[in-house]
């Protein structure tokens, strides 16, 4: 998994500068046949990433610009007719890594269309399963800045990403690298040559790599710890599912294997914490008021639950 993450961070840094911990936890939810939500302004190459990934990965890629007039078969698919009988046609979501831009600027119907691809790997369209190439990976974007016409994630859809990625502004040398870099008119001439450097087998090998990483009972307890502690906290209206648990532990597993080893530690799971249960957190309104957020939250429990040594 080290190996590979390497290999594709070069050709990442081809196209992008700064991007490191986005790749990273973009890879850790390939790794672990999970989903990412990539939160971030405008501009900060969020779609750029996302292709360059792909391409590196020698995989299929599809973007999905998500409009409030999409309709679920515009996603799935849907039956047409053809030499006189109905066939299939595949819509976009039948790819290896989709983006699905914008998320939050579609209705929730179409939303949800997305719900059973993500978490079953297949479609079903007039009764029919339509399982899903795999790996599927999907990165799905949405805007912090503005709402005006956005129907929020419901707490069941943004609990099937594993996690959330922030996507930020980069700082002065990184946004000096960046306009340095040779462009045709707008477009990074540097796109062209990101190259493919893994193969099915190895994302295979590297999916197989992250499943044999071992968690010892005490770090287990430790993450338990702080997932069940999310939902005693004041403030907090609606704490971390179990299966926030789940997606934790199999998070730290993939972040140990990148860091080149074969167990989880405590500051793998305290890396994680944020990034995987942080978007599941519902805060009450008194809250809101008082600017207390997750990331609060999450800070208070991890300074309080005792770490196993």
């Amino acid at each position: 998994m080290n190996a590979l993450r390497d290999k594709i961070s070069a050709e990442i840094a081809k196209v992008s500068v700064g991007q490191q911990p986005v790749l990273d936890q973009a890879l850790i939810a390939l790794a672990v046949g999970g989903h990412a939500l990539i939160e971030g302004p405008p501009g900060v190459a969020k779609t750029m990433l996302a292709t360059a990934l792909a391409r590196s990965l020698g995989v299929t890629f599809r973007r999905v610009q998500f409009t409030p007039d999409m309709l679920p078969s515009d996603l799935t698919g849907t039956m047409t007719v053809r030499d006189g009988s109905l066939t299939f046609r595949p819509g976009p979501v039948f790819t290896n890594v989709l983006l699905a831009d914008e998320i939050n600027r579609t209705p929730p119907k179409t939303q949800a269309a997305l719900l059973e691809a993500m978490q079953e790997g297949q479609v079903t369209v007039d009764g029919v399963s339509h399982p899903l190439p795999q790996p599927f990976l999907v990165l799905a974007t949405q805007n912090p800045i503005e709402f005006d016409g956005t129907y929020p994630l419901p707490e069941a859809q943004l609990d099937r990403f594993l996690i959330k990625i922030t996507a930020g502004y980069p700082d002065h040398d990184q946004e000096v690298a960046l306009l340095k870099m040779a462009r045709r008119g707008l477009q990074l001439t540097a796109m062209s040559g990101v190259a493919t450097v893994a193969s099915a087998d190895e994302i295979s090998r590297a999916m197989a790599e992250v499943d044999a990483v071992t968690v010892a009972p005490d770090v287990t307890e430790y993450a338990a710890t702080i997932v069940r502690a999310t939902r005693e906290q004041p403030g907090v209206a609606l704490g971390a599912s179990p299966r926030a648990g789940v997606h934790l532990i199999a998070a730290s597993r993939a972040t140990a294997a990148i860091r080149g080893r074969a167990f989880v530690t405590p500051d793998d799971i305290a890396a994680m914490v944020v990034p995987v249960i942080g978007h599941r957190i519902v805060m009450r309104p008194e809250a809101e008021i008082e600017r207390y957020t997750p990331s609060d939250v999450l800070g208070t429990i991890l300074r309080s639950v005792a770490v196993p040594r």
